[in-house]
Order: structure tokens, then sequence, then C-alpha cells
């Protein structure tokens, strides 16, 4: 099996909206291999949040998914098998550095980093999709203004920002600009989406993207704009 493309949203909307052709979640059922897949969903961010896996079941009905499973904070043995075998896994929305603290604990970090290399297809969502890229803000001390950052999956070689325009990235360059080294920001917002490819390739959903580049010293920002914009 190849590596799958990295399916990053700002939010839940691209998992219904059909506006685009192929509608963005046909794009994510056709990168399954399977022809019966699975598909779990790691809640850790939002608490296990019934109501968000209620969104996460809805849309995998909509794309003929039968087979799905919420993967709780405190996975039993059935459940990590469950996400073993799962050809798409969701990470959903919530506290970005709760979740992640969860994925380091309960075995998730470690099985997700070895399943990024056999095929399957990540989708992530908001704190999701923060947790997909290289790392992101983590509250400083009380006694301390130093700027402090967690690494996450860096299964994207860029640092994500999700709905966060009306901050106008505040979080998201802080990030970029405190980089000791060369650095990527991307930041997707409310409605948006990105896919990106194995080959390196980030293709804009729906929204533009707002990058930031660290290159020298300096930080220049631009804006990514979708296919069908215009």
């Amino acid at each position: 099996m190849s590596i799958k493309p990295l399916y990053l949203l700002a939010d839940s909307q691209l998992l219904f909206l059909r506006e685009t052709e192929p509608a963005f979640i046909e794009r994510v059922r056709e990168a399954v291999d399977s022809a019966e897949p699975k598909a779990a969903y790691l809640g850790a961010s939002n608490g296990d949040d019934p109501a968000f896996y209620s969104i996460f079941e809805a849309a995998m009905q909509a794309i003929g998914i039968s087979q799905r499973r919420m993967v709780p904070i405190h996975p039993s043995a059935d459940d990590l098998a469950f996400l073993q075998s799962a050809d798409l896994v969701l990470l959903a929305g919530g506290d970005v550095e709760k979740g992640w603290r969860a994925f380091e604990q309960n075995g998730v970090k470690d099985l997700m980093t070895r399943r990024r290399y056999d095929g399957v297809v990540l989708v992530g969502a908001s704190a999701g999709a923060i947790q997909l890229g290289l790392g992101g803000l983590v509250e400083p001390a009380a006694e301390s203004s130093a700027v402090k950052k967690a690494e996450f999956f860096r299964f994207a070689p860029f640092y994500v920002g999700a709905h966060e325009e009306q901050q106008e990235w505040w979080n998201l360059k802080l990030l970029i600009t405190s980089s000791q080294v060369d650095a990527r920001g991307i930041g997707i917002p409310m409605g948006g989406g990105a896919i990106y490819a194995p080959d390196g390739e980030l293709e804009p959903i729906r929204k533009p993207l707002t990058e930031f580049l660290k290159e020298d010293g300096q930080v220049r920002e631009s804006m990514l704009m979708p296919q069908n914009s215009g």
C-alpha cells in the first residue's frame, strides 16, 4: 500500500457539502482501497462527546461505510484492534493539547505513527487537523511568558491553524515567527479544507488558505487559492 493524502478540515462542514464535484467526502472515500472499509473516530480532543461522534456517523453513512467505531480516550483491546485494522481514521476537533496528551498516554500516538505508512486514510477536523501537522502552542505557565511548543504527528511538514481567521492567525503566526529554523504554516478558514498529497502538493478546498513562510529570518504571508475560485 502507498501513503495516502491527508485531509485537513477547519471544521466538519466539508463532510457534508456537495457544492464541489466530486464532493470532498467522495474524494475521501475514493482514497480508501477497501470495498468494505472500516472507519475509526478519535474523539479524545472533545472528551468523546457523543454529539460529535454522531456527526462522524452521518458523514460515514453518506459514503456507505457502516463498520465504524469510536475509539475512546481509554480504549479497550478491541478498540485498539479496530483502530489497527481501520481503513479510515478521523481525528476530531476540540482541545488540541488535551487530545494529544491522551494519544501519548493511550498508545494511539505510536499506533497511528505506524499506520500512516500502511495505507490508512487520515482526516483531521479542527484540532485533529492541527495534530496531523508539525505541532502547536502549549499554554505557558503563569510565571512564564515564553513561547512553548509541542510536537504532534508531523505527518504534514507544516504547522496547521484552523478557523482562526478572525484573530488574523495570531497563534499560527507566533509559531512561525518564534521558530528557530525555516518554517511553514497553513491557516484553514471556517468551512475550508486542504488536501496534502504524498508528493508535497497542497490543494486548497472551497476557501483560500493563508500561508506563512519563514525563510532566512523573514516571514512572508500569501494566499493559496482553490482551483475553482474566481
